[in-house]
């Protein structure tokens, strides 16, 4: 199994930047590909971010492209997601997850293990 932790979370203005971060522990980090996902009120949750188990072949959502980064650290166990000139429409609940295949993936069904989330809140 695989723990995960997130942190990073907060209220920013429109234009601002937040940078997540998901801590893992238990089974090895870098058997993992990692994903970030992020749910706002009402709505579903929609995919953000990916990234492989190596940290190659990053993928982002279209609504996030050139605006988030998605990275990992697997020496310090952690992935981050770089926020930069964020919207009110990027308000959301973020939440990391860990999937077994070798490169990230925009399903949720590929990711088996969850964080609990942090808040992000864009204020315009």
């Amino acid at each position: 199994q695989v723990q995960l932790v997130e942190s990073g979370g907060g209220l920013v203005q429109a234009g601002g930047s937040l940078r997540l971060s998901c801590a893992a522990s238990g089974r090895t980090f870098s058997m993992y590909a990692m994903g970030w996902f992020r749910q706002a009120p009402g709505k579903e949750r929609e995919f953000v971010a990916a990234i492989s188990r190596s940290g190659g072949s990053p993928l982002h959502a279209d609504s996030v492209k050139g605006r988030f980064t998605i990275s990992r650290d697997n020496a310090k166990n952690t992935v981050y997601l770089q926020m930069n000139s964020l919207k009110p429409e990027d308000t959301a609940v973020y939440s990391c997850a860990a999937s077994s295949r070798i490169f990230g993936s925009g399903s949720e069904n590929s990711y088996a293990y969850w964080g609990q989330g942090t808040q992000v809140t864009v204020s315009s």
